[in-house]
């Protein structure tokens, strides 16, 4: 049996690391363009539980997933191996 590394990226909804090319800032001018290109392909895919969007994650079958994590909260579950999900993080970050 193989096993596969997942990222969480709140509320329950993981990605396969292997698949995940890059993951940026929701803000950006480029941010906005790619997710609008995205919804008009039909390529997008919203994670955020109605959140504030504040990552884009790009997979290798060029889908767009929204994140409500923040880039450098999603980088350091990839560096430390922690997918752990407490509620009280995502509220937090909800708040900002």
């Amino acid at each position: 049996m193989s096993s596969y590394r997942v990222l969480n990226i709140g509320f329950s909804n993981i990605v396969l690391l292997a698949k995940v090319v890059c993951i940026l800032q929701a803000d950006s001018a480029a941010g906005k363009r790619l997710r609008q290109e995205a919804k008009n392909s039909g390529h997008l895919l919203d994670a955020t539980q109605g959140r504030k969007t504040r990552s884009l994650i790009i997979t290798d079958s060029n889908h767009l997933i929204l994140s409500s994590l923040r880039t450098e909260s999603l980088y350091k579950r990839i560096d430390t191996g922690d997918n752990q999900t407490p509620v009280e993080e995502e509220v937090l970050e909800d708040r900002d």
